[in-house]
């Protein structure tokens, strides 16, 4: 006879899984098994059992339960197990063998694995404990606090022995199969710091230094988005380690001078018997910083912007030979600035990054990055903050770095003066964010992206910009394709052509109505279409969890004045698409020459558009969001 919790509570015995009856019966028995053996007094079962006040009549529905239960495990054979249900009083106990409980079973793996000291044997002991679950722990049982806790608890030894079981790989020298272990887990658990971390350090020993580094961005904008923190020390020294890029454990060591760099490596410096603070000044150097976060998944489209933006940025030249991965003799970047803004969403990030990958070959000095959090909805970058950051990523040591940001900018400008670099700001929230981290080597190429114009960069900094904009039909259709498989989408392609209508043609509204379908593989496009034509749903239903459309523009508008905040909501209520000063200031019942100065400041924020001198266009999505928030406001008002 075995005993379930860890998944869908039940009890099996060599003839099959026995029928416990209702979900109040399986949770008691639950309960019961969580506390094998002890006396459970009868309040404590109806606290558990009920998730509002319970009934008058609870102590004789648990007695009624206790009573079927009893003769349903004796049906089974409970007593040939030394199962036996004892009523006390006003309590029960279960008497039993407690190996017989598969959590019971699970810890006492988990207590005798020893990940550091024996790291074989503890390999096969965590798989066995791990092998026990078959789902959410205490599945079918009442959603009562009581169960909330347990199940919180039962969980957080599952992630503790999934994490040891990375450990004892990575002891093992087997940062593949540590890396293996901990992702599935990470990605249900973005919140979990110490697993990030091991997973970070995993990736980057196995060559993953870019992935590594992507997964501390990320879990970094979510701690600040939902918790408003900052990362823990343990997240911040695995993102430390790994942009100093230290050689990894048990990395082979150098047998000759000048040797000694594997491929296999990722970003490890080589080291033979020179000591490691003077490497630099007696070995070639070891390959540039890479912190690109990876390619965006399923990026396609978008040929013009990119062909303009190689254009721009790199010199007319034969292209590099993609089987080599390297470029053509003579073929060093331009350098200069060059500024990619547009509105929330239409994927400036996606572009760049994708841009970065495919143009690796010109910067064989390495690709820093940043994301200034300019509009992440919390606390933007400091200078100071990315400063550190870049110059940790280019070797320089922790305790060397100048305090005052100023010398700390001075140092970073003379360590990239002659490198062939690319620089990614992403996010940027002013020109004064961007200029301190601006390398100014002739051979450094910038790419900054903003929801605002930034044109202050433009006339102090010549940068150069690029506008872009949403997708046109084709594209998006093609975007949908490549994100929920060209056959669904062409079962249905007026569907897919709505679709990317009522999205605007924003990738991040497209990637948001994918999810949702994929979410529902049995939804045709057109069932979607038909929800989205709902306005009041639309925002709502263009959102998977930290990622959507309103909270994009949520941000957005998080940098605008009360003035223009007040604007915006009102040409969203007041004007079916396009708008000019006059019918704008009879709107708002303002003076034009204001009204004017805020609607330039709408369009640098790229919530309007100015299609003609003095004509202003806002899109059904930010017209959808304005709405949404003056009817908010109003609710609030009359609370």
């Amino acid at each position: 006879m075995d005993f379930s919790l860890l998944g869908p509570v039940a009890v099996t015995t060599g003839t099959g899984e026995v029928a416990l009856g209702p979900v109040k019966r399986r949770s008691l028995l639950a309960m019961l098994l969580l506390q094998p053996n002890a006396i459970v007094p009868v309040e404590q079962l109806i606290t558990c059992l009920w998730e509002e006040e319970p009934p008058e009549h609870a102590r004789t529905v648990i007695q009624g339960h206790v009573s079927r239960l009893r003769a349903t495990l004796a049906e089974a054979g409970a007593d040939a197990y030394g199962v036996e249900l004892v009523t006390h009083g006003s309590a029960y106990q279960l008497r039993m063998p407690e190996q017989l409980v598969d959590s019971q079973r699970f810890s006492e793996l988990l207590s005798l694995a020893r990940p550091e000291a024996a790291p074989e044997e503890a390999v096969d002991l965590l798989r066995q404990a791990l092998d026990l679950w078959r789902g959410p722990a205490l599945t079918g049982t009442v959603a009562s606090p009581p169960f909330a806790a347990a199940a919180h608890a039962l969980e957080e030894r599952r992630l503790a022995a999934v994490e040891a079981l990375a450990r004892a790989h990575g002891a093992l020298g087997r940062y593949e199969k540590a890396a293996d272990v901990l992702h599935p887990v990470a990605v249900a658990n973005p919140l979990r710091e110490g697993l990030i971390a091991a997973l970070m350090l995993a990736l980057y020993r196995i060559g993953r230094q870019s992935d590594a580094i992507a997964w501390y961005h990320r879990t970094r904008e979510l701690l600040a988005d939902d918790l408003g923190v900052d990362p823990g020390e343990r997240l911040r020294a695995a993102y430390q380690e790994i942009l100093r890029a230290a050689p990894a454990p048990n990395a082979p060591q150098a047998q000759h001078h000048g040797q000694g760099r594997d491929e296999g490596q990722g970003q490890g410096q080589g080291q033979g018997q020179i000591p490691a603070q003077a490497a630099a000044a007696h070995q070639e150097p070891a390959p540039g910083p890479q912190l690109l976060p990876r390619p965006p998944a399923g990026f396609l489209g978008r040929d013009h912007e990119l062909a303009y933006l190689t254009r721009l940025t790199l010199p007319a030249a034969e292209p590099a030979d993609p089987a080599h991965g390297s470029a053509p003799a003579g073929f060093p970047p331009e350098g200069g600035i060059t500024l990619l803004t547009g509105p929330a969403g239409v994927g400036k990030t996606g572009l760049v990054v994708h841009w970065g990958h495919a143009h690796a070959y010109a910067f064989p000095d390495g690709r820093l990055f940043a994301d200034l959090r300019g509009f992440s909805g919390g606390e933007e970058a400091a200078p100071a903050e990315v400063l550190r950051e870049f110059l940790l990523a280019l070797g320089q040591p922790a305790d060397r770095i100048p305090p005052s940001p100023e010398a700390a900018g001075a140092l970073y400008r003379s360590l990239v003066a002659n490198r062939r670099l690319l620089v990614v700001l992403d996010n940027a929230s002013s020109s004064a964010q961007v200029r301190p981290l601006l390398p100014g080597g002739p051979r450094c190429t910038t790419l900054v992206t903003s929801r605002s114009r930034l044109d202050g960069l433009i006339a102090t900094d010549a940068a150069r910009p690029v506008r872009l904009h949403a997708l046109g039909p084709e594209d998006g259709v093609a975007l949908l394709g490549a994100l929920l498989g060209p056959d669904r989408v062409a079962e249905d392609p007026e569907a897919a052509h709505e679709l990317v209508t009522l999205c605007d043609g924003l990738p991040l509204a497209l990637r948001a109505a994918s999810a949702q379908l994929q979410a529902r593989p049995r939804w045709r496009l057109a069932r979607l279409a038909t929800a989205l034509r709902d306005e009041r749903r639309r925002l709502a239903l263009l959102s998977a969890e930290d990622a959507g459309v309103a909270a994009a523009l949520r941000n957005s508008v998080a940098r605008l004045s009360a003035d223009d905040a007040r604007l915006l909501r009102t040409l969203g209520t007041g004007f079916a698409r396009e708008v000019n000063t006059a019918e704008a200031a009879a709107l708002a019942g303002a003076d034009p020459e204001l009204i004017q100065d805020g609607l330039e400041r709408l369009a640098e924020m790229h919530l309007l558009d100015e299609e003609a001198t003095n004509r202003y266009v806002m899109s059904d999505l930010v017209k959808l969001f304005a709405q949404d928030s003056e009817d908010r406001r109003d609710g609030e008002g009359k609370g």
